[in-house]
């Protein structure tokens, strides 16, 4: 009886430590994000956000940016789209093949613009800003930049957006007939104007690049170059 009483003890022992061993990493990471000062925190999060839109630009703003990709290219709206094969019926393939590519390199032309918007923003963010972003989701600050820069990046993009289209033969005709089918439910108002439907593309398109290059510096924050990123971000 002494035997198994002193046997089950040492059973327990045994368990009760490697429960301890095993509890000490996970506490060690709940404090580790404490560690990291409220300037690196900020710091850290502001080279991460630079990076994902520095990666995001370079890619879309780049000579067929959008049209080359295709996760990115902006398909042709709605209205438009079911009526394709109808235009090209009619000879004007040529025509709706050109706005395809006008939209495209709109975007382009725009997005290339867009990196004095997030430099702003990212002056503006506080501390508890930061500490909030970092310990949110996978792309927790894509999400609070697309918030914090919407819409001035439309405005700065509306303007790039129209000059390129200005001169397309179905500008008109879309805005007139897709303005008809938004009254009557067909489409969304947004996709009603040619304009407006290509800058919300080229946000859409912009904003997902950021979110990918933030998912993959959370996932392997010591695979990145800046050693203020591995040391937040690593913190996590």
């Amino acid at each position: 009886m002494q035997w198994t009483f002193t046997s089950a003890a040492r059973r327990c022992h045994l368990i009760a430590s490697c429960a301890l061993i095993l509890s000490v990493p996970l506490t060690a990471v709940a404090a580790s994000i404490d560690t990291v000062t409220s300037k690196d925190a900020s710091a850290g999060l502001r080279a991460a956000i630079s990076q994902g839109v520095d990666k995001a630009i370079g890619m879309l703003g780049a000579p067929n940016g959008f049209l080359g990709n295709p996760k990115y290219t902006i398909p042709l709206p709605s209205a438009l789209e079911k009526a394709d094969r109808a235009l090209r019926m009619i000879g004007m393939s040529g025509d709706a093949d050109q706005l395809k590519a006008a939209m495209n390199h709109a975007a382009e032309m725009a997005v290339a613009d867009a990196k004095p918007v997030f430099k702003q923003a990212a002056q503006r963010m506080t501390v508890a800003d930061a500490k909030g972003i970092l310990t949110g989701g996978e792309t927790a600050a894509t999400q609070y930049f697309r918030q914090a820069t919407s819409a001035q990046l439309v405005t700065r993009f509306k303007p790039i957006v129209a000059r390129a289209t200005a001169q397309l033969k179905l500008r008109g005709l879309y805005d007139q007939y897709a303005g008809k089918a938004a009254q009557v439910g067909l489409i969304s108002s947004e996709d009603a104007n040619l304009n407006d439907y290509v800058t919300a593309k080229a946000l859409d398109g912009l904003f997902t690049a950021i979110g990918e290059e933030e998912r993959a510096i959370r996932t392997d924050p010591m695979g990145q170059a800046s050693s203020l990123i591995k040391k937040v971000f690593g913190a996590l």
